[in-house]
């Protein structure tokens, strides 16, 4: 398994599968005796706030009146 420049690996399906690791899932490395682990971390993932990468996005210069009035038009 090749590591990348910035010392990613791609974990196996079969290994994501037996662990139930999914996308946003936590992980964690363990070391002992010379050898590493990786496991699933007890923590639940950090949620995403997706407003939260929005927030200051939105730059018009409109009162909530007008910017209502045009999602109301037809």
């Amino acid at each position: 398994m090749r590591v990348t420049e910035k010392g990613q690996v791609t974990i196996p399906r079969d290994i994501r599968e037996f662990l139930g690791v999914m996308p946003k899932s936590e992980v964690e490395f363990k070391q002992d005796h010379g050898k590493v682990y990786i496991v699933k971390s007890n923590q639940p993932a950090k949620p995403i706030n997706k407003f939260k990468e929005l927030r200051g996005v939105a730059t018009a210069n409109m009162s909530t009146d007008e910017i209502m009035a045009l999602t109301r038009e037809s």
